[in-house]
């Protein structure tokens, strides 16, 4: 998988090592090295990853690319590079060219456009690949920055989905033109 760069930011691949990394519980420097960034000091914490990658490392072992498809650092271009969050996809595409993605930007990094171009340059590399045809996002309704964000990277309302443990949540589309 390649870097995808956008005006400010770079978009690395999150791998293997640097997931085993994390959910070995192995030290700042060593995942400070393996991104070849410096690290928000909240992330990457073993809650947020388990919370990412649902099933477990194994899973994530015996399925690399499909399990890790689309997921990126969100990477400041500046000097020293630093990772102000993430964009992942719920794997790979299903049968039917439907994928799911999510992202994160760290607190003190918010407001500043990170997400929008991160999620946008996402979005549009998802849909380039032959597998991909829709790609699904969902958030709570009172997260209004949320679906600011979807509506402005061209993600229309869908409807809605019951998430377990979550309750419901309004779902975005985008599709594949042509």
């Amino acid at each position: 998988m390649s870097i995808l760069y956008t005006a400010r930011l770079e978009l690395r691949p999150i791998t293997l090592p640097v997931v085993t990394a994390v959910l070995e519980g192995r030290g700042r420097a060593h995942i400070e090295a393996l991104v070849g960034a410096e690290m928000p000091w909240a992330w990457p914490s073993r809650a947020l990853v388990e919370q990412v990658f649902h099933g477990s490392l194994e899973a994530v072992r015996r399925d690399p690319e499909g399990r890790l498809w689309g997921d990126r650092f969100v990477i400041t271009q500046e000097a020293p590079p630093r990772v102000v969050g993430s964009v992942v996809f719920h794997g790979r595409p299903d049968a039917d060219g439907v994928c799911e993605i999510a992202y994160g930007i760290e607190d003190s990094s918010q407001r500043k456009g990170f997400g929008t171009e991160a999620a946008s340059a996402c979005i549009a590399w998802a849909l380039a690949q032959p597998e991909c045809r829709v790609v699904e996002a969902t958030t709570m309704a009172w997260h209004k920055g949320a679906v600011r964000l979807l509506e402005k990277v061209g993600m229309k309302r869908a409807g809605t989905r019951v998430r377990e443990g979550i309750g419901e949540m309004l779902l975005y589309r985008c599709e594949r033109s042509g």
